[in-house]
């Protein structure tokens, strides 16, 4: 995916970075019937009060509605186009199924116009109905993918829909597989126990070089909805544990305003439900 670089007629300019669009979008306006507009917060909660910090403003954005169970089984479907999504990092895809019914999902690395791809369900190839297909955009549940293939979109709990590995460039691998669990990797190095009947979808989700652009202006943050940041130790103590003082101190333990800790702190609670399906930590 090429990376457009300015010339730097501006300051800002200069280091500026955007996606060429150009390379991979195949449709600019999304689907009508598969578009909500959603009420935008400016991080407030139902009583006014904001509860997410330094957001507001920015563009319009329509919703595109993602199918993210795939539970959709044993139709074909033919990608129709590769399309832009306001609403993630990753790039979508329109497919349309054989029986007519259309849908968005999470466009993988390599995923192009015209291809086919298939959601299998548990029990045709567990009743040997059909040999599954380990192509990229075909969705499969853990116990039938092999180890060491690229996956995106996992299941947490059966039925739930992909709530894992759905970010531009992310993949994750099955590194071996025990009673009812598979052991997945996780991008964040994190070894997770995840039930062999959960779904995922091949191959690595689209957009990689989305981690190498540069905003290069605060304008730009803007458009995205995202306010000016502003730092814990420039405010007053009634404001932030880390403000006041004569001075420019440093502020003792980096936390957040309500002092939950940040910068690496361990925030995560030590008896959470989840701590057991956990084997290795991420770094």
């Amino acid at each position: 995916m090429p990376i457009k670089r300015y010339k730097p007629y501006t300051p800002s300019r200069r280091f500026m970075t955007v996606i060429d669009y150009s390379q991979y979008i195949t449709k600019e306006e999304p689907e009508k019937s598969l578009t909500i507009r959603l009420k935008t917060t400016g991080g407030r909660n139902n009583l006014g009060r904001i509860t997410a910090r330094f957001r507001g403003g920015g563009n319009k954005k329509l919703y595109r509605i993602i199918d993210f169970k795939r539970n959709k089984f044993d139709i074909w479907a033919t990608v129709e186009s590769i399309e832009y999504d306001p609403y993630r990092t990753a790039f979508i895809s329109l497919v349309k199924y054989d029986d007519g019914e259309k849908k968005y999902i999470l466009a993988p690395e390599g995923l192009k116009v015209g291809d086919r791809i298939i959601s299998y369900s548990y029990e045709s190839i567990a009743n040997n109905q059909v040999e599954p297909e380990i192509k990229i955009g075909n969705s499969l549940p853990l116990r039938f993918i092999p180890e060491g293939v690229p996956i995106h979109n996992i299941e947490l709990f059966p039925g739930r829909g992909g709530q894992f590995v759905r970010s531009a460039g992310t993949q994750a691998l099955i590194l071996s597989k025990e009673e009812k669990y598979a052991f997945v990797q996780l991008p964040s190095g994190e070894v997770r126990k995840i039930n062999l009947k959960c779904r995922a979808t091949i191959g690595q989700v689209s957009n990689v070089d989305w981690e190498n652009v540069v905003i290069g202006k605060a304008g730009r943050s803007r458009w995205m909805g995202i306010k000016p940041h502003v730092r814990g130790m420039a405010m007053n103590p009634v404001d932030h544990p880390q403000g006041g003082g004569e001075g420019r101190g440093k502020g003792r333990i980096p936390r957040g305003p309500t002092g939950v800790l940040s910068k690496g702190g361990k925030t995560r609670h030590p008896r959470k439900n989840s701590n057991k399906f956990i084997v290795k930590r991420r770094k």
